[in-house]
Order: C-alpha cells, then structure tokens, then sequence
C-alpha cells in the first residue's frame, strides 16, 4: 500500500496538481498507511473511521488552480456549482466547508466525492484504491478551472467584471502553463500486428497525459485494426494503458466491449463514417471553456446545453456539439460521428476534444494540441487580452 500512495502523490505533482511535499495520502489495507506524518493525520483518521473507504487524500492544489479555488469558494454558499459535463455526470456539484474539522469533512463526503475548505485544500477519497482519490481530486481542479475561465467571459460580456475578479484573472493568467510548441513523434503506420496497436494507442495516451491534453482519467483513445476497434478500457487511466485495451470487433461478434470505454459506440460510429482509423479523446482545458461559450441568454434550452442546444456552433472550423456519454436518445454517439465527417476535429459540449487520423495517432495528436491552441487563443481575444 505505501508503494501505492507514494505512486499517486508523485503523479500529482508531476500534472502540476500540488507542489512537492504537500499532498498527505493515507491508505488503508491490513493497516492505516500515510506517505509522510503530519498533524492533520489526527483528523483524517477520524474520517477513515466513520466511512467505509480505503484511502483519502488532503492536499492544498498548486497554482494555478490554489488561486481559482480560493477565489471561487469564497464566493460559494455550500458547494461550487461548475456545468462542465464530468461534474454534471460524476461529481453533481463541489461541497465547501469552513473549517478543517473531521465531523464537517465527514458529513461532506458522505455525500459527495470531495470537499474543498479554503485556506486548507480539497479532501477526497477511495472506496477501493488510492486511484479514485487522486481522480477526483484532478476532477475539482479540471472543474474549477473550466469554471472560473467560464464565468470571466461571461462577466466580460455582461461588464460586470469585479475587481477581485479581475485581479485573480490577471494572476492565474500569469501562472498558466505555455502549451508545447511542437506534438510529439509517435509511432509510424500502417500498423503490422496488434502489439504495434496496442504500443501505439499506450504511447498516445501517454503524450496526452504529458502534453496536459487531458484531466485524471477522462479521456479515451481508440485505433481500427483487422476490422477491430482496439480501444481504451473504461476509467483506465490514459497514461497507463498496458493491459487495459480491448479489441471489439466490429460487427458485434464478441462482448468485449462491455469493459471498453463507455464512449465506445461513438468511435465505432467515427470510424465507420469518417474512414479514419486513429481516434483520440482529451479533455483541453480551453477547448471546453470555449464550447460552453454561448451569448444566446434567452434560449429555452439553457440549463440542458450539453445535451439539447440545436444549435449549429463552430469555433472557426470545429464543430461544437451537444452529447452525453453512452447511447441514450442523447448520446454523443449520435451528435459526434456526423459532425466529424470532413473535420480534422469536433468538441462536444463541456466535454471535450475528439480528433482523428488516418494511419497512425501523429495527425490526431497534432489536431489535437493545434486545436486546443486555437480555442486558447481565441478566448483571450474574446476577452480582450
């Protein structure tokens, strides 16, 4: 189990998520296990004691998302409300407390997945591995950041920018990480074998993890091969894919796709409509906030955008549509497969980024980490920056 919590900790700091030497992680299996003593223990270990969890993660966040956070649960009443499609799917909303105190941290994780108390940090935890701790806290970074980028053009639009606002915008905006300037290589096509497949879908969803393209383990990546989809299993975590792929043919023959991602019936669909077989899923911080970006205040639809707007939205020559996970009436597997044909990309609402390629993943990654540039760049110039 220490191996296990030392292993989440390092992966924390290394996405920029906590600085060296704050995240406390304790894991419980034959015994309580912490990766380093501190006071807070005291209470935390109240909390282990009165949920049926395994692990449980406190960490004050890293800039820039300490300052967003601060800035956000300072407004909030009891919980942040973000309407980004992952916390609308998995976290609801994002409970705030005021004090660092086991019986409050207690009564919000009964209830929620995390816990944000400023001047101290998030609290999450894991009812099976350390994993899930360290997944939704990612999850409240990725949410409160997409929500705070969100609110400022909005507040921008409406002239209604406070001067907290403005001066918190201003700092987190100098403390926002430089996108790479080239994609990485990867591997070359036409592929010859399924360990080539499977090598070539491990290392993509290894870049997209260094390359920040993608939060905790949102995000899914897929490659035709022999008239089978060798895709991304579902909650595998992108930068760790050795083992969890599964090939799903693609006349249905076999079940494998019951463990694949639940985002499988949309690239299947992708594929079979577009030609392509490369098929990568991140979630680029700005191509989200872009997305949700809509000055329509009157719509009938607002509150449901992500699976109703009718729309037709682009940001320049990508595609922006609604869709949920899945195959509901709904589901993304219907909005997404049309509107990438001709596309080099599409976003789907609050969700994220879906770009394709034809051999290999170079020309998916490459749209990709292109795309999410251009959505940068045009959110500071429709905020005046």
């Amino acid at each position: 189990m220490k191996q296990l919590v030392d292993k989440y900790v390092n992966k924390l700091v290394s996405a920029g998520l906590a600085e060296e030497g704050t995240p406390l992680l304790g894991g419980l299996d034959a015994e309580l296990v912490w990766n380093r003593s501190d006071p807070a223990c005291n209470e935390l270990e109240e909390v282990f004691g009165a949920l049926n969890i395994n692990s449980l993660l406190f960490s004050k966040p890293a800039e820039p998302y300490l300052s967003i956070i601060e800035y956000l649960a300072k407004g909030a009443d009891k919980a942040i409300h973000p309407n980004d499609s992952e916390t609308r799917t998995f976290m609801h909303d994002l409970p705030v407390i005021r004090d660092f105190k086991s019986r409050q941290i207690t009564g919000a994780l009964k209830e929620r997945k995390s816990v944000i108390i400023p001047g101290y940090g998030i609290v999450t935890w894991g009812t099976v591995s350390p994993e899930q701790a360290f997944i939704f806290y990612s999850s409240v970074c990725f949410a409160c950041f997409v929500k705070f980028f969100s609110d400022y053009l909005t507040e921008v639009r409406n002239g209604t920018v406070s001067k907290e606002q403005a001066r918190v915008f201003e700092r987190v905006v100098r403390q926002l990480r430089p996108l790479p300037e080239e994609p990485p290589v990867l591997m070359h096509g036409r592929f010859k074998s399924e360990e080539q497949v499977y090598r070539a879908i491990s290392e993509a969803g290894r870049a997209t993890v260094k390359y920040h393209l993608v939060d905790s383990f949102f995000g899914n990546v897929s490659f035709r091969y022999n008239n089978s989809l060798y895709i991304s299993q579902t909650t595998s975590s992108l930068d760790e894919l050795e083992g969890c792929i599964d090939p799903c043919p693609l006349d249905d023959s076999s079940c494998t796709s019951i463990t694949a991602s639940s985002e499988f019936t949309a690239h299947r669909e992708v594929v079979l409509r577009t030609g392509m077989n490369a098929v990568l899923h991140g979630h680029p911080k700005f191509s989200v906030i872009i997305s949700m970006d809509c000055e329509k205040e009157d719509c009938k639809f607002r509150g449901q955008c992500h699976i109703r707007c009718p729309e037709e939205r682009f940001i320049k020559d990508i595609p922006i549509v609604p869709g949920e996970v899945g195959t509901g009436p709904y589901g993304l597997c219907h909005t997404l497969p049309p509107a990438m044909e001709g596309h080099r990309g599409v976003i789907v609402y609050g969700h994220g980024l879906f770009t394709v390629g034809q051999s290999d993943f170079n020309e998916a990654f490459t749209n990709l980490l292109d795309i999410e540039r251009m959505c940068r760049d045009e959110y500071f110039h429709r905020v005046g920056v």
